[in-house]
């Protein structure tokens, strides 16, 4: 029979044990593979729980027999049958004590053979598997990920039902502010030649619904960027979204942590300390060179300015006097762990930095043997492995540069990626970290000007408010970052709450009055009507699934994922449109060649 009539299914294939034999079930799935061995056949019968085995002999109805001696892999089936002990019991799968005696056999739908075998770890190529996405999504380590997503969901939206918490939705067609990433933007028909954006956050809504009196709000916030894509990266990504009235920095740190110590034991049965440690952002940059510490290791970085500005050697004392720094980190053992040739990869590792090289320093039986000694006195190296604590096997690596961004962004990544290729990071720890007072402000190359290192409506810190307009540079804002082994995995602030301070950061942003109004009048208007003090976070529910499952591909939690020129290898998106589409837009396409797209 090739419906399923009258068949209603009872159970699903991975919840059965010893304890249910003798229980008549029906079950419905899709065959991992057929085993027959002439008189006997098994089928391993897959749904989203797990693996059944169905077993057919000589004592099975002959059309059923021969129904199950004709099924292939990915064939939809039904069966029913009583479940009994197995002669043969593994403990591979969950079921493998029990399997199924078949009585009754429905054919669903035939299958093609697929182009990659459904199980567990394939090592098929990433475009293939996006480009068959729901025959990927089949995988037990695929499903196993998805109902992790769904229940930190669940979890977002249960605990924070319990802290008073209204969900509420914020539009998707919004109006374009532009300061940030590029907006995704979308053509109105009824008003031509205008265009609404797709929200890179819900920020202005949320803070909008704090002076609506919604003293605790919170969203699974769908957000777009049309921005250049990274690993961890994607043109739209979702968010749990929150903010909070009458509160201060402490209450918003504290209703997180109790939410995390939450998910963690929930999903992962941990149970993490709290309250997490906090760090400034100067004292994460100058210990870790970066304001997203992986915490697991140390290698920190070590200044050596002071110990080497008067030296001979000109890479290290050129650059302290151009304003920057030389720094270190010091590897335990690492003398006889990285050669000279591994070295050299790590030179070539920090130019991707931007760093112009690497000096390093061996301290062995025999003394210090390093890329720079003939430069350098006695007294200076000997200052330089005090400093840096070394020990006998222990390997130094420098950066010096003229820019300080620079010599941490090198340092940073070196740091980490010198624990992995050590195996210097310790598995299954989670440390997590607060990193607080973010500078207000960094400076845009590309924009020659100060662009808000968060958004423009984020507090500065209570001392540094003349600071909006007199030294940008020097300005910290009441901003916080929750960092997980090395990734943010949520960020908020304390919001800007007067009209006064507002414009001044607009002007500080270089905004004209007329400017701000024409962006951010209806907000600037809004804060004229009673604003409370107000605050929020955002969690990269993206992130934050991809630590709880163990995965280091974001495209792993997302179930139709993009890949890295932002399109969809499955359903060829983007693509072109219909002209009759274009005209309704008021949309003429006038090139397709990426450096002469135009829009009239």
């Amino acid at each position: 029979m090739d419906t399923l009539q009258q068949f209603h299914r009872s159970g699903y294939c991975g919840g059965w044990r010893i304890g249910d034999t003798g229980t008549t079930i029906s079950v419905c799935g899709w065959v991992q593979r057929q085993r027959d061995l002439g008189g006997l056949i098994f089928i391993d019968l897959r749904d989203r729980t797990g693996l059944l085995q169905l077993a057919f002999d000589d004592s099975t109805d002959r059309t059923v027999f021969e129904a199950a001696a004709a099924l292939r892999s990915e064939y939809v089936i039904a069966a029913t049958g009583v479940l009994r002990e197995r002669e043969a019991k593994t403990d591979k799968i969950p079921t493998g004590d029990v399997e199924l005696y078949v009585t009754e056999l429905r054919l669903l739908a035939k299958s093609e053979t697929p182009p990659f075998e459904i199980v567990e770890n394939s090592q098929v190529n990433d475009m293939l598997r996006l480009k068959y996405r729901y025959l990927d999504l089949r995988r037990p380590d695929m499903q196993r990920i998805i109902a992790i997503r769904h229940k930190v969901t669940k979890i977002a939206r249960d605990y924070f039902d319990e802290c008073g918490f209204y969900e509420i939705e914020t539009p998707m067609l919004q109006k374009s502010t532009p300061e940030g990433a590029r907006d995704y933007l979308v053509p109105s028909r009824i008003h031509p030649g205008k265009f609404y954006a797709l929200p890179q956050s819900p920020q202005q809504y949320k803070q909008l619904l704090m002076l609506s009196g919604f003293d605790r709000y919170m969203q699974i916030a769908r957000c777009f960027r049309d921005e250049d894509l990274r690993a961890d990266r994607q043109p739209e990504f979702t968010q749990i979204d929150l903010e909070m009235s009458f509160i201060t920095e402490d209450d918003i740190i504290a209703i997180n942590e109790g939410f995390l110590k939450r998910l963690f034991k929930e999903t992962l049965n941990l149970d993490i300390e709290t309250p997490f440690l906090r760090m400034p952002y100067a004292q994460a940059m100058n210990r870790f060179g970066s304001d997203k510490p992986d915490l697991r290791f140390g290698l920190e970085l070590v200044d050596i300015s002071d110990l080497v500005e008067h030296c001979g050697f000109q890479v290290f004392t050129d650059p302290i006097k151009s304003g920057g720094s030389v720094r270190l980190i010091c590897i335990p053992g690492g003398g006889d762990a990285l050669p000279r040739k591994k070295i050299d990869s790590l030179v070539d590792y920090v130019k991707t930095y931007r760093a112009k090289g690497l000096a390093w320093l061996k301290l062995t039986a025999e003394g210090a043997t390093s890329s720079f000694s003939k430069f350098m006195t006695e007294e200076e190296l000997s200052a330089i492995t005090s400093r840096a604590g070394a020990k006998t096997g222990d390997l130094v690596l420098i950066v010096a540069d003229s820019s300080n961004d620079i010599v941490f962004a090198a340092l940073g990544a070196l740091r980490c990626e010198v624990a992995r290729r050590l195996e210097l990071i310790p598995k299954d720890v989670y440390r997590f970290l607060w990193v607080t007072e973010f500078p207000m402000f960094e400076f845009s190359e590309e924009e020659n000007r100060f662009v808000a290192k968060h958004h423009p409506f984020t507090a500065p810190m209570d001392d540094d408010v003349a600071l909006l307009e007199t030294d940008k540079a020097a300005c910290r804002a009441k901003a916080y970052d929750v960092v997980l082994n090395g990734q943010e995995i949520g960020g908020g602030s304390i919001r800007i709450s007067t009209p006064e301070i507002q414009q001044a950061m607009f002007r500080a942003l270089g905004f004209t009055d007329e400017d701000a109004q024409e962006r951010f009048g209806h907000l600037i208007t809004a804060f004229q009507y009673g604003a409370p003090p107000h605050g929020g976070l955002a969690y990269g529910l993206d992130r934050l699934v991809m630590n709880v499952a163990g995965t280091e591909n974001i495209r792993d939690v997302i179930a139709f994922p993009k890949v890295q020129n932002a399109s969809e290898p499955m359903t060829s998106c983007p693509d072109v449109v219909d002209s009759k589409q274009l005209k309704e837009l008021s949309i003429a396409i006038t090139s397709t060649e990426p450096e002469q797209l135009q829009a009239t």
